[in-house]
């Protein structure tokens, strides 16, 4: 299983930010935002921005799990996005 997380940012402010934090897990930024475009997380100029978006995907590349945010808070916990990445990992290698 590998984390990827996935930001607006430029690539400079986001190595400064990972480097930082000493984050565990590999950054993208995305300056361009086309990774963000392509899964479709949302744009809400009235909550200041990107709005949360998680996506697993397996190991054939289809996106297994999405869940949209409608605000800042609205995140799953991280124990239930692994719980769900090692079941969909199980189920990929099977």
């Amino acid at each position: 299983m590998e984390i990827v997380v996935v930001g607006p940012e430029g690539a400079a402010d986001f190595a400064k930010y990972w480097q930082a934090k000493s984050l565990p897990f590999i950054g993208l930024p995305d300056p361009t935002h086309s990774v963000l475009k392509l899964y479709g997380q949302e744009i809400n100029l009235f909550k200041f921005g990107r709005m949360p978006a998680q996506v697993l995907i397996g190991k054939t590349g289809v996106a297994r799990f999405v869940h949209y945010g409608h605000a800042m808070q609205d995140i799953p916990a991280n124990d239930e996005i692994l719980t769900l990445a090692d079941e969909i990992n199980s189920t990929d290698s099977a």
